[in-house]
This record gives structure tokens, sequence and C-alpha cells, in this order.
């Protein structure tokens, strides 16, 4: 199990959850302990999930909301008196279970919008909060290779970038379509715990409904993070980093 594969499986997690039932959990649970950095995406998971319980359960009902329940449910049991019991059942089932799966939706789930803009806000959301590196290397031959055999987006680096200083990589999922994550040092002082501070994320073109047209870079700044993304044949790149567009330029054509 890859550390993507296991985050798919933990995304479904919930402390208390008996591991002997679902082999893929108990494996990908395994994988945590050994692995920090998947580790640490778990941990901040589980409170995200905690902290959205929490609110959840501070929401009160509009007030009467109840007895208007119970007086369109009087008023459809009559217009319905006179078809099957079978079918009223059913369509109380029906809409209990659509109402049960909006609740407990991840907190994660978005409606398939695959906007530049969305793309943008979750891959910074990934570069700045949570990722682990699949792959830690200097070399840019093994990160090839990797994302070759996991069928990720392979990239081509602008001159600037071939002389930044290469970390490792990921991949990553975004709407059904894989992403290639390629970690770089800029050379400032890392926050602990962390090992790059310079993402480069590369999707296929046809993962966006609304890619850029051109090689010129689009820049667009994302809580602390800039960001500037450019379309290169069939891929969309997007790099990031903390700061602001003169931060940024220097490892763009």
């Amino acid at each position: 199990m890859t550390i993507t594969e296991a985050k798919t499986v933990l995304m479904l997690y919930r402390p208390g959850m008996a591991e002997a039932e679902d082999p893929q959990m108990a494996e990908a649970l395994a994988l945590a302990r050994k692995h920090p950095e998947l580790a640490g995406w778990l941990e901040a998971h589980g409170t995200a999930q905690e902290v959205l319980a929490a609110k959840f359960k501070t929401i009160a009902p509009p007030p009467g909301l109840k007895e208007q329940i119970i007086s369109e449910h009087e008023a459809s049991r009559r217009a319905v008196a006179k078809r099957p019991a079978l079918l009223v059942a059913a369509i109380a089932v029906l809409l209990l279970a659509g109402t049960t799966a909006i609740l407990w939706m991840p907190w994660q789930a978005r409606p398939p919008e695959k906007t530049l803009a969305l793309y943008r806000n979750d891959m910074a959301s990934i570069a700045l909060r949570v990722y682990a590196m699949e792959l830690m290397t200097n070399e840019p031959g093994p990160v090839h290779d990797y994302l070759t055999k996991s069928s990720a987006p392979d990239f081509t680096l602008s001159a600037p970038l071939q002389k930044a200083a290469l970390a490792g990589c990921a991949v990553e999922t975004w709407q059904g379509a894989k992403v290639s994550l390629v970690c770089f040092r800029t050379g400032k002082p890392l926050p602990p715990g962390a090992a790059s501070d310079l993402w480069l994320f590369v999707v296929d073109r046809a993962s966006l409904k609304d890619a850029p047209g051109t090689a010129a870079p689009e820049f667009a700044k994302i809580n602390k993070l800039i960001t500037a993304t450019w379309t290169q044949g069939d891929k969309v790149y997007l790099l990031g980093v903390e700061g602001d567009e003169p931060d940024i330029k220097p490892y763009l054509d």
C-alpha cells in the first residue's frame, strides 16, 4: 500500500474504529505508525473531524421545525394513504439515507468542480499543511522513474528549477486525477519537521476545465503562499513558495 492509497483509506477512519473488521484500514494504520509524515497527516485529519463533529453538535434546529415536519408528514401520509405501504416505506428509507450521507460526508468532499481556482486552493493547502514525500532524493532520475511507475504526470523543469535543490516527490489525487508533487528546498532555514519549502504540482491539462491557455504564469496569493500557474504542452504546472511575486519569479523562465 502506497502513502496515497493509505490516505484514501484513512479518510474514512474514526477514533475507536475496530481495525480487525477492515483489513485495508488495519494496513493503512500500520503504515501510519511507521511513517511520521503520514502519522502527522492522520492526526490533522482526525482533529478536523473532531472540530466538525463539535460544530454539528452546536447547531440548534429553527423554532417550530419539529412541528412543521410532523405537519408535513401527516399531510403526505394522507395524500398517499391509498398507495401500497411498501412504496411509502421505500420513499422514507431513501430520504433518510440521503440525509445521513450528507451529514456524514467527509469534510474534504466537494462538488466535482474541476476549476483552476479550486485546484490552486487545494494544492496550496497540501503544500502548507498535509503532504508526505513518498520518495526522498536529490536526484531527478529516481523522481521521474517513481512518477512514471505510479502513472502520475511527468514534468519538464525550467532552467532555474533545474538548479534548485531537489528534495523528493509524492503522488496526490485531486477530483479523480493524479497530481505529481515535486519538492525542492530554497536554501532558507526550514521550519521544524519540514523537508521542503518550494513545491511544484503537475496535472494533466484535461483535468481542469479552465486550464491556463498559455505558458505565461498566472500569479495568485493563497494565504502565505504565492503561486504561479501555467500550461506547458498537455500539462498544467503550479509552483508555490511562501512569500510574494519577487520570491517566486527567480524560479520561472
